[in-house]
C-alpha cells in the first residue's frame, strides 16, 4: 500500500498534533487531508513550517493549561446540590448520572462535554459523591457534589 509522509497543520485525533510528521495512506492524504487544509506533504520548503507549527502548538498548550488551572480554582470554590425525587425512607427514584451533573454545572456557568466528566458509578443514594472532571491532559479535578431530596423524607417506622 502506498504511503505519504505529511505534516499535520492541526490536531487530528487518530494521527497526532499540529506540526507532527506522520505517515498515512496516499489516498487518505490526497482525498481528505490535503483538500481540507489539514496537512501538507513533506518536502524541503514545508519542513520550515514545522518549526513555526511546533511553536504555535507550544503557545496554544500553555494557554489551555493556564485556562484549565483557572477553571480548576473556580470549580473548587463552588458546591453543587442536585435535587432528586425520593420515596419513603429517602430511597431515590432512578440515579444521578454524569449527564445530570453536567446539566447542573451548566446552570452554574460551567460547560463540559460528557467525555470530560466521569462518575465511577451513577449516584443512587443521598449524600456526597465524587466525580472526576478532566479539564486538560495535565489537570484532573475530583469534584464533590451532594445529592439531596426534593421533598421531605418521611420515615416508615411505626412507633408503639
Amino acid at each position: 500500500m502506498a504511503t505519504s509522509e505529511i505534516i499535520l497543520l492541526e490536531p487530528i485525533v487518530s494521527l497526532g498534533d499540529e506540526g507532527e510528521q506522520v505517515k498515512v495512506s496516499a489516498g487518505y492524504a490526497r482525498n481528505f487531508l490535503f483538500p481540507r487544509n489539514k496537512a501538507l506533504p513533506v518536502n524541503r520548503a514545508n519542513k520550515k513550517q514545522i518549526e513555526s507549527l511546533l511553536q504555535t502548538r507550544a503557545n496554544r498548550r500553555a494557554k489551555e493549561l493556564e485556562g484549565a488551572q483557572e477553571l480548576e480554582k473556580r470549580l473548587k470554590s463552588i458546591s453543587i446540590a442536585i435535587p432528586v425525587k425520593t420515596g419513603a425512607g429517602g430511597k431515590i427514584f432512578g440515579a444521578v448520572t454524569a449527564q445530570n451533573l453536567i446539566s447542573r454545572l451548566a446552570e452554574e456557568g460551567f460547560v463540559f462535554e460528557k467525555k470530560q466528566v466521569s462518575l465511577a458509578q451513577p449516584a443512587k443514594s443521598l449524600g456526597k459523591h465524587t466525580a472526576r472532571i478532566k479539564l486538560h491532559s495535565d489537570v484532573i479535578v475530583d469534584f464533590e457534589f451532594e445529592v439531596v431530596s426534593e421533598n421531605p423524607i418521611e420515615d416508615n417506622t411505626v412507633e408503639s
